[in-house]
């Protein structure tokens, strides 16, 4: 009785799977998430070059005498010992003794000959000088202009220590800071890709309904080997989808793009962690997708499919949250229960195997994901065939609306 149900699951398996890669639209399947891909990274570069063309600020200064030169050679020397971003200076005016500067009314303008960006002005002395800003840049600066004013006021140019490095490879800290970075970067990517791929099962039945074919079909097989069948197609659909993306990324940094920025080892190490992404991106592909297949099931039309979308959307939402929330509670009632809930289970165990070296609660965790994908899967399957399948008048049913026929003959 299961190698029946496994031959026809195969059967539905492979006549699904080779209806959609030969299919013409699966090209446009492969080169949809492209699109956003390349879109984000030419709207990145664009505004990161926007950003340093327009967010350059520079500090004016209006002092008596020579000071203003004194602020910038002290600004000049202290910055490059100095943690942060330290704006330009330059000197606005030169002031003579009794002549004032109306900060404000420069500022209010539109620029400056020589300072376009001006985003401050320091008047006053070196003893007490006078920030004119807003006041987030008040707040900023109001520590770096202390700073470099008591050096430009000195007696004589200051001679710094050298500081000697004894640089550390790492840290306990910084350790398990990395690590927190690789889970989450890992449950991100989880995420995306079961939200990209996973949606594809819910009109998967629409066709085959509008047709009468998921009829004959269950005419022949059981329902439970069709609905494994075709969550087994799609499943295979999206590594073949992932191969390619994979690909088309690989030979992009081959010829020269940037890569991700590099990521701790798991503590698991880098191949048993990407294998146990593989398995937990399967896992929590035929958890929702069986979830998904039940629902779609339901649906009779296109547009009932894209009513559905959105629930399905923030559903997954919801399941990623409450994973990403829970990796940052370690120890607590909130990271068991997203270990042991059958469909945030795959997100939160991949953390783990980011964070901790110990392998015999993978293998219980997927065995967990396996039962409840089967129990989904009957559910979902004994539920269609109860609400879907029957169709015809029922029997032995009396009509409140209409008269018999022999009553109505009279």
């Amino acid at each position: 009785m299961l190698r029946h149900h496994f031959a026809a699951a195969w059967v539905v398996a492979r006549r699904d799977f080779c209806a959609v890669i030969f299919s013409k639209t699966f090209i446009f399947f492969l080169i949809g998430p492209l699109f956003p891909v390349f879109i984000g990274a030419m709207a990145g570069a664009i505004g990161a070059q926007v950003s340093r063309d327009l967010d350059t600020p520079v500090i004016g200064i209006a002092m008596p005498a020579q000071d203003g030169d004194k602020l910038v050679a002290a600004r000049a020397g202290l910055a490059p010992k100095m943690a942060g971003f330290v704006p330009e200076y330059t000197v606005l005016a030169r002031l003579e003794p009794g002549e004032r500067f109306d900060a404000r009314s420069v500022l209010a303008s539109k620029g400056v000959k020589g300072a376009p960006q001006l985003a401050a002005v320091v008047t006053g002395t070196l003893e007490k000088p006078v920030l004119t800003a807003t006041s987030e840049r008040v707040d900023q600066w109001r520590g770096q202009v202390a700073l470099i004013a008591a050096e430009a006021g000195s007696a004589g140019p200051r001679t710094y220590p050298d500081v000697t490095a004894d640089k550390i490879a790492t840290s306990a800290a910084k350790q398990h800071v990395d690590l927190a970075v690789t889970a989450q970067a890992g449950q991100v990517l989880l995420f995306l890709l079961t939200m990209l791929l996973a949606g594809m099962v819910l009109s998967n039945l629409v066709e085959e309904k509008a047709n009468k074919i998921i009829e004959v079909l269950a005419a022949s097989i059981p329902m439970d080997a069709l609905f494994l069948g075709k969550l087994f197609a799609m499943l295979a659909v999206s590594l073949v989808g992932i191969a390619v993306w994979g690909s088309v990324y690989g030979a992009l940094v081959m010829f020269g793009m940037k890569s991700i920025p590099l990521l701790a080892t798991p503590a698991v190490g880098w191949s048993m962690f990407l294998l146990l992404g593989f398995l937990y991106f399967a896992m929590a592909y035929l958890l929702l997708g069986s979830l998904f297949l039940s629902i779609g099931g339901m649906a009779t039309t296109v547009r009932e499919v894209q009513t559905l979308s959105m629930p399905v959307t923030m559903m997954q939402l919801m399941v990623f949250f409450f994973a990403s929330y829970a990796l940052a509670r370690p120890g607590t009632w909130i990271e068991t229960a997203s270990l042991v809930f059958p469909v945030s289970s795959p997100f939160a165990m991949l953390a783990q195997a980011a964070q901790s070296p110990v392998l015999w609660p993978h293998l219980v965790a997927l065995v967990w994901q396996a039962v409840w994908v089967a129990v989904i899967l009957r559910t979902g399957a004994q539920l269609f065939r109860r609400t879907v399948m029957k169709s015809g008048p029922a029997r032995g049913r009396r009509s409140w609306f209409r008269r018999p026929a022999v009553a109505a003959a009279r």
